[in-house]
């Protein structure tokens, strides 16, 4: 029995001594700030809500292969847009990829002025080898030079969207 009170006496001056490494939480408490976004609807209404990022978008246009297609709701910022009628745009994707968008049935154009603005695009997107007859009409479209135009010579692998909806965020 000596032995048993011994033994826990010695726990307890053990217990007693150790340095007990103390926790604390320290809650940062950060306002939180409600910016009402305006939006300005061409073609079908859409909500603004599960947009997807940009760069989200680029990873599913890697895996898919030409002729695929996937529904998407995609937040994009305009690179270009058509200055013949508005009847496309650029927009970019991040790491040097663009998108080019169009609209389902020709049903709506874009502003020609958007440029470096932001928008919300829902439709189909697929990957597509677009011609050469096709890459020039479009730079045609883009106002670029007869020279700039010429020395288009071959077909290029690009990623496209046919919306049938567009958010254009008011400013």
């Amino acid at each position: 029995m000596k032995k048993y009170f011994l033994m826990m006496a010695v726990a307890v001056s053990f217990l007693a001594c150790k340095n007990e490494a103390k926790q604390e939480t320290q809650t940062i408490e950060t306002e939180t700030e409600t910016v009402d976004v305006n939006y300005k609807s061409f073609g079908k209404e859409i909500m603004a809500d599960d947009a997807i990022a940009a760069n989200s978008m680029l990873n599913h246009y890697k895996d898919l292969k030409v002729g695929d297609s996937i529904n998407t709701k995609v937040k994009l910022k305009v690179n270009e847009v058509c200055q013949a009628k508005g009847c496309w745009m650029t927009a970019d994707l991040g790491d040097g990829n663009e998108v080019r968008v169009t609209f389902k049935d020709y049903g709506f154009f874009m502003p020609k002025n958007i440029s470096g603005e932001e928008v919300i695009v829902n439709g189909q997107a697929f990957v597509k080898e677009m011609p050469v007859e096709e890459l020039r009409h479009y730079a045609e479209d883009a106002g670029k030079t007869k020279e700039e135009i010429e020395a288009i010579t071959e077909p290029k692998r690009t990623y496209a969207l046919v919306a049938d909806g567009v958010l254009l965020v008011e400013k």
